[in-house]
């Protein structure tokens, strides 16, 4: 939803997170750019078939390195996640890989003149294993993306309505 979403989850994981970002960052920041390609981000050309940015994604997952990406494939102005690309579900279901749901609360109230508290929620790893690589599996596995990012966005908003209590759990 935010600009600001990308560096936070980038430095509350606990593994380096390879992003997936549009084209259009590298060519037309290049100070942004090169800092970008400095941490392996994956750039991808949107609104056409980059089958290119698919293999790297997909290589970037078989050696086991993260991929992160915002599986909307691009900034909302909604205040809450919008409804989910196949781009996750596909490359999880290539390539055999655990998709970590991730949600971001706090960035879309957040401006240079209020800093309001963000918070970052990892669900559970989940598998995709028996689902058909296409796309009837890839649609399944969406769904279930979009649910678990969405529970988990909803249970941070309820924190934060709650004033942030720590040791507090995300669902499952």
């Amino acid at each position: 939803m935010h600009w600001l979403d990308i560096p936070l989850v980038g430095v509350v994981s606990p593994r380096t997170v390879h992003f997936v970002a549009k084209t259009e960052v590298v060519q037309k920041y290049p100070l942004i750019g090169t800092y970008v390609n400095w941490h392996g981000t994956i750039t991808v050309r949107r609104g056409e078939s980059d089958r290119d940015a698919v293999r790297r994604m997909r290589e970037a997952a078989r050696t086991g390195r993260v991929v992160g990406l915002f599986v909307e494939g691009t900034r909302l102005k909604l205040g809450r996640p919008g409804p989910a690309m196949p781009g996750a579900a596909m490359v999880a279901i290539q390539e055999n890989v655990p998709v970590v749901p991730i949600a971001v609360y706090g960035t879309q109230f957040w401006k240079l003149r209020n800093l309001h508290p963000c918070s970052v929620a990892f669900g559970e790893p989940v598998e995709f294993t028996g689902l058909p690589k296409g796309g009837k599996g890839y649609k399944e596995a969406t769904v279930e993306i979009e649910r678990r990012i969405n529970a988990l966005f909803d249970w941070l908003a309820e924190i934060h309505a709650q004033g942030r209590p720590k040791h507090a759990t995300p669902p499952v």
